[in-house]
């Protein structure tokens, strides 16, 4: 409703009520899930400000208010703060933008004596709309959250207890510990479902290895079709395909006995996860290669094209396709949270 009205009467953008506030200054405080609707409100909000003659604009919050960071809530808590509590990568990257003592900010302390690091070690209740697949990659993002908050507070503070007598490592352990066990049950069973596959792999091409197409010269033991390019084609394949699933069922084993300490979702476990995926991948393309190259070589030249060999080897890349079009969006998300996920609190220009 509130965006239907927006769009037929822009006014509403700028209008304020009696406490002298925008729509932008309410959303600013609410905690938001970021559905599509919201989204698409807050976005829509600032275009209409954008269209406003400058004198209703005024002093609209989305311009450049340095003393308003320095404002208190009834909890003794600053806007980064409280983006801080509830996830706000966004909000919490201004710190780095603008221009006031950030190490000064950090230090403020709630009415429980929490500080910045305090809160960036609590999860938040309710819980963060989540944007990656999976609890473990979710623990990861909570680590990179807490090491940023960490790195703009002075080293005298980042060892202070609260009210309860709790430091912000503390914290941290206490309230993730729910998380990392989901983490952890997430970790397994997906390793689980993998090594399920590459051992299958590994099983079916390590019997073609040995029942080679054509099979051997009697005479002399040596494969009959050994100078034909299919051949090599099937050979090679069939050779990387037994390695990486090899590979791959050693990675996803490390995973099932790894120590899942906090830690180790910060890149240990992550990158494991993606290595098994990458060569897991290459086993399930190798070894339709190998399969597609032995099928066509019991073909003469003269067959191979007609419709019916052409379908066949169609169809065996459908579910090679298949499966690794469903599993790109978890290999994505898993390099995306490990190596990317960083830019997501700090503008371009902060170094790392």
């Amino acid at each position: 409703m509130a965006l239907k009205l927006l769009k037929s009467y822009s006014v509403l953008a700028v209008t304020r009520d009696e406490n002298y506030e925008t729509a932008l200054h309410m959303l600013a405080r609410k905690p938001n899930s970021m559905t599509a609707q919201a989204l698409e409100l807050i976005l829509c909000l600032w275009e209409k400000v954008k269209t406003r003659p400058d004198a209703e604009v005024g002093d609209c919050p989305v311009g450049s208010y340095p003393d308003l960071i320095h404002q208190l809530d009834e909890h003794n808590l600053t806007i980064f703060h409280i983006a801080i509590s509830h996830r706000h990568a966004g909000i919490f990257k201004l710190i780095y933008e603008m221009g006031f003592d950030k190490e000064l900010l950090a230090n403020y302390e709630d009415d429980e004596n929490n500080n910045m690091l305090h809160l960036a070690g609590k999860y938040p209740k309710p819980p963060p709309a989540s944007i990656v697949p999976g609890a473990a990659l979710e623990m990861q993002r909570e680590l990179l959250m807490f090491e940023e908050v960490e790195m703009i507070m002075q080293p005298s503070w980042r060892d202070r207890q609260n009210s309860e007598g709790y430091t912000p490592k503390e914290q941290f352990t206490m309230t993730q510990e729910d998380l990392q066990k989901r983490g952890e049950k997430w970790m397994k069973s997906t390793a689980k479902s993998c090594m399920l596959v590459a051992t299958l792999i590994a099983t079916v091409v390590f019997a073609a290895a040995f029942s080679i197409p054509g099979g051997n010269n009697q005479q002399i033991g040596r494969p009959i079709y050994l100078d034909k390019t299919l051949f090599k084609v099937f050979a090679a394949s069939d050779a990387i395909a037994l390695s990486s699933s090899s590979v791959s069922i050693l990675v996803f084993l490390s995973i099932l006995t790894s120590r899942y300490e906090e830690e180790d979702f910060r890149m240990s476990l992550p990158l494991k996860l993606m290595f098994g995926l990458l060569t897991l991948f290459i086993s399930v393309i190798t070894m339709t290669i190998a399969f597609s190259s032995a099928f066509f070589l019991f073909y003469p030249s003269s067959e191979r094209l007609n419709w019916i060999t052409m379908s066949t080897a169609v169809l065996v890349f459908v579910p090679v396709t298949l499966y690794v079009g469903l599993q790109y969006s978890l290999l994505r998300d898993i390099i995306y949270s490990t190596f990317c996920s960083r830019n997501q609190f700090k503008p371009k220009y902060f170094p790392v």
